[in-house]
């Protein structure tokens, strides 16, 4: 008989969240990890490169909430670059930002902007991911290896993904320290307003990459064969088309759904897509959104937008369609306090959810984040992609970008 329980991270566990609360959070479902020959156990952290770590992680603390927990820069060792990790619920955050002028960190920021180098996962067993990535052809960037200090032993290892991106695979279950080698406890001297939440979101929901034309079924098959992956959905067509743009876009998840990536490739339509200027602008492939998961997105949104975090207006006529009234049925919230909000709201066979999705954060319109909240859905919003694309293009056309 197989072992097919679901069991917290240790992240989680810091987190205080429950398992229940994690199924509905971000749709965890049960799967035998001992049959998966490159087993995931979930995310470990998403790592930043961006042209000024200082002010970034401040930023992410008094905007997003997110709590400083170590650090590594000149002042323990530290002479390339600052790295700040920051954590909210069982998500891990680590920004980095050039020091030394000839930090290789430079180029890539000059490149390709503020954006994300590394999905870090979390797994059971380094080497035996890295000999299933070898045998698939997959590109190894470091050899499975151990780094150590006074906290124990963590081991890892890192494969290419697309483009520039990569996946450090990570076994923690013999290092205790506040993040990796190197880095030193750190906590903020920023101080939250009275009354302010514990945190704004609880969980990684899934990470959105884009790729060029012609390359997303590509990089689908690489997570199916070199990752164990498997496809959960597919848009095409009309689904996640306008009048103006259009764009294809394929799911893969690992066994228990705690690491989703949804793939895009634009497609040919009059204009150029949401994807195109993403491509364009960040000189290539990279992650375009992250969708943070929380368990109220109504007082997560008033809090972030009283902290100045701005997002995409939604127009009226998406709350006073008649038809998208009678699919979605009756939610936890009544639409006129999601219409006030901008929030989108959509029903498949399994329930609902409850999403927005911010403007680019940086100064190249490329990585924004999406905030989701599920009540039974497993999916991604597919009844709400015309209007969130038009939303897109509305900001795409002002920039000139359309």
């Amino acid at each position: 008989m197989t072992d097919t329980t679901v069991d917290l991270t240790p992240q989680e566990r810091d987190a205080d969240l429950d398992l229940d609360q994690l199924k509905q959070l971000v749709g965890l479902v049960e799967y035998d990890e001992a049959r998966d020959p490159f087993p995931v156990t979930g995310w470990d952290a998403i790592v930043f490169v961006v042209g000024n770590a200082t002010q970034t992680a401040h930023y992410y603390q008094s905007a997003w909430g997110m709590t400083l927990e170590a650090y590594s820069g000149p002042e323990n060792g530290n002479r390339d670059h600052k790295a700040f990790v920051l954590r909210s619920g069982s998500i891990r955050f680590v920004i980095k930002g050039a020091v030394s002028p000839d930090s290789p960190l430079i180029a890539h920021h000059a490149a390709h902007g503020d954006g994300v180098v590394d999905i870090a996962l979390e797994v059971p067993d380094v080497d035996r991911c890295v000999a299933q990535a070898r045998r698939m052809g997959a590109t190894v960037l470091d050899e499975p290896q151990d780094v150590a200090d006074e906290h124990g032993t963590l081991r890892f290892a890192s494969i290419a993904t697309y483009g520039e991106t990569r996946h450090t695979l990570v076994d923690r279950s013999r290092y205790s320290g506040p993040y990796w080698p190197g880095y030193v406890e750190r906590t903020s001297t920023y101080q939250k307003r009275e009354g302010s939440p514990k945190r704004l979101f609880q969980a990684l929901d899934h990470i959105v990459g884009n790729v060029e034309l012609g390359k997303m079924d590509e990089w689908v098959a690489f997570y199916n064969k070199v990752m164990g992956f498997v496809n959960m959905a597919e848009f095409i067509g009309d689904d996640i088309a306008t009048d103006y743009s259009a764009l294809m876009s394929k799911v893969v998840a690992n066994g228990n759904h705690r690491v989703k990536f949804p793939l895009n490739e634009p497609a040919i339509a009059k204009k150029r897509s949401q994807i195109d200027e993403y491509l364009d602008f960040y000189r290539g492939p990279g992650a375009q959104h992250l969708a943070l998961a929380t368990n109220d997105i109504i007082r997560t949104v008033d809090e972030l937008r009283a902290n100045g975090v701005e997002f995409l207006d939604t127009p009226d006529s998406y709350y006073e369609d008649e038809e998208l009234r009678r699919r979605i049925g009756e939610v936890r919230v009544p639409i006129e306090e999601l219409q006030s909000r901008g929030i989108l709201v959509d029903r498949d066979e399994d329930g609902y959810l409850l999403q927005i999705f911010t403007k680019p954060l940086g100064d190249r319109p490329t990585v924004f984040f999406e905030m989701i909240e599920r009540h039974g859905s497993l999916g991604f919003g597919k009844g709400n992609f015309k209007a969130l694309f038009v939303a897109l293009e509305r900001e795409q056309d002002l920039r000139g970008n359309l």
